[in-house]
Parts: C-alpha cells; structure tokens; sequence
C-alpha cells in the first residue's frame, strides 16, 4: 500500500511504550514518564496545526488491575506533561471482550477520526507494536513503527514504514504535508466529552 504524500488529518499516537514510557498496567499518575522527543514533536505537530490524539489500549480496567478514575489520572497526568490532545479514544476491554476497538482491530482510529471530523485514511497512526500498525492498516490509515526494545523484530520488519524515533515521524509528516489545507477539527465540542471510551 502507498500512501499519498499530503498533509495529513491528523497524527494519532499510541499512549504507552510511543508517548510515555511503558508501565504495565499503571494506574499512578507519578509513574509517567514522556518518552524521548515526545514534548519537542507534538510541539510541531501543533504549531503546525496537525491535530493530534490518542488511540489506546487498556485491558486493565476489564481486567481490574486499574480503575476508571487511575486511568484518567494517568491521562491527566499524560496532558500536563505532553500538553492537550484534540482526542482520547480508549478500549478499556480485554482481548476476549470481541470488541471492534481493542487494537488490532480498526474501531479506535475510526473513532478518533471521527472525532476529529476527518476520514481515516487521512491519518498517521504512530506505535511501537504490530497491534498498532494492524489497526492503522485496517482503518486505511498510514502507520508508522518507532520501534522500542520490546518491539518484536518480526513488527519491525512486517511495518510497512519505520522512523528511528519520534522526530523523525514529524520530519515525514511536515515533509509530506506540502501546502495543503487541514481539515478543521472539532476539537472543543470533542474535548468537552471528555475521554472517549469503547
């Protein structure tokens, strides 16, 4: 699959082991960490008026091992470090849940850009795993792979893109984007509803 090289909708990122470092289960807010680069890229993205979201997985909660209320803290805690995000759009089911939303299926990138008001195919998706680039591919989406040391070497070689780190996602987006208008997003009546769960 090639994508078209454009300015793209939106740019939404994986949570843990993307964004901040992986915590298995973290439901305290003083156990996130950014990971490397993450502040200075989505500082881009923004100035660039790219939107950019979240699209995460969080078994836990089906699973008991974190309550709604840690997650959202956790959350909170991701935005006061990393700054707002235009979208959350979270699965809190575990894999026997047979939901559409838990990565790799496509249903939380169809639902962050729905959010956004922009189609699916006119965004990035950026995560450290398989399960990411499997849903970005299945919601027609562009994924790109930052592989971590727990990235499988058989993820890093079935990605169809891979970026050494986070500012060389940005360096691809901003280069790609050329002059083309971003869709308005709806960003202020979407951040009024709070964290978007499936």
């Amino acid at each position: 699959m090639v994508f078209e090289k454009r300015r793209p909708g939106a740019v939404l990122f994986d949570r843990d082991g993307t964004l901040i470092r992986d915590v298995p289960y973290n439901g305290d807010p003083r156990l996130v960490e950014p990971m490397p680069g993450a502040t200075e890229a989505l500082g881009r993205l923004r100035r660039a008026d790219i939107p950019v979201a979240v699209v995460t997985n969080q078994s836990g909660v089906a699973r008991g091992l974190v309550t709604p209320d840690e997650m959202d803290q956790v959350n909170a805690k991701v935005e006061e470090l990393l700054g707002p995000f235009d979208a959350w759009a979270i699965c809190v089911h575990d894999d026997a849940d047979g939901c559409t939303c838990r990565k790799p299926a496509p249903g939380l990138v169809i639902r962050a850009a729905a959010v956004l008001d922009v189609s699916p195919r006119d965004c990035v998706v950026v995560g450290d795993i398989g399960r990411d680039m499997e849903a970005a591919m299945a919601a027609g989406a562009r994924g790109i792979l930052v592989p971590t040391l727990e990235t499988l070497p058989e993820e890093i070689e079935e990605a169809l893109e891979v970026a050494d780190d986070l500012a060389d996602v940005v360096e691809r987006v901003l280069n790609d984007a050329g002059e083309a208008p971003v869709p308005a997003a709806a960003a202020p009546w979407a951040r009024a509803m709070g964290w978007s769960r499936w």
